[in-house]
């Protein structure tokens, strides 16, 4: 039949997968790091996921394409939570049978105070290598908690209570010099990349907001387009907690100073 349904632009799309996560359908998944329209048929044609998308690579088109299949969306939703499910599953029940299994350093430990635009190969000029710098042992480490990446972080603990939470991308810190000092101390940071993760922050950054004693939340983002992911994950998380506390966004240039 002809009618209305989204069309993807693989030029312009950076995969951040803010589509994927707006689609309430499951019609679109990430192939090859670029977002695609997995079947017609997923496709409600109400376009949820136009919004979302920073770089506008999603429109609509008029086409010949299979009538929208509420059945078999969710029967496809139904499968997709029970393979996570089961995932999931499976690794509780390995951590119940052996509780040493694992990486010994994903183990949360309490530290003393101590195609995307963005991948363009660009070369920095850096300051002098041989000026002279703080001694090493002049800059402790600000980094309050471990381990510190998204996914691997507990909901809940008590280095989070009464500090600020710093949702950091990756980048972030190897492009400002001064970050430990500046944005780190005094807060519990945490960083992902929306880019190379898989899945959505959202709900793991608002279980965290609403289970701890959290007193801000700042995001410290790059320039780039994909880091717009962090952001809005961040921003909805916020949202969805219910808590009336401050948060903020720093946006850094890719040579480290803050442009927003």
């Amino acid at each position: 039949m002809l009618r209305k349904i989204i069309q993807i632009d693989e030029e312009k799309c950076i995969g951040c997968r803010l589509c994927v996560d707006a689609c309430h359908e499951g019609a679109i998944g990430m192939v090859d790091g670029k977002a695609r329209l997995l079947r017609d048929d997923y496709c409600d044609g109400l376009g949820d996921c136009l919004p979302a998308c920073p770089t506008e690579a999603i429109t609509f088109v008029e086409r010949e394409a299979a009538p929208y299949d509420e059945a078999a969306v969710e029967a496809h939703l139904a499968a997709r939570a029970s393979a996570e499910t089961s995932a999931e599953d499976i690794l509780d029940a390995a951590v119940v049978r052996t509780p040493r299994a694992g990486c010994p350093g994903s183990a949360a430990r309490t530290l003393a105070p101590s195609g995307c635009p963005g991948s363009a190969a660009r070369t920095l000029v850096a300051p002098d290598a041989t000026a002279t710098a703080p001694a090493a042992d002049a800059l402790p480490s600000r980094l309050a908690q471990w381990p510190a990446q998204i996914k691997l972080v507990p909901v809940s603990a008590p280095y989070y209570q009464g500090r600020g939470l710093l949702i950091a991308a990756d980048c972030t810190a190897f492009a400002c010099a001064s970050f430990h000092e500046r944005f780190m101390n005094g807060n519990v940071t945490i960083i992902g990349c929306p880019k190379l993760d898989e899945g959505s922050y959202t709900d793991k950054l608002a279980a965290i907001i609403a289970a701890n004693d959290i007193t801000k939340v700042t995001v410290a983002r790059m320039e780039v387009p994909c880091c717009g992911g962090l952001e809005h994950a961040a921003a909805e998380a916020h949202a969805r907690a219910g808590k009336d506390i401050p948060f903020s966004v720093v946006t850094f240039s890719i040579t480290g100073e803050v442009i927003a």
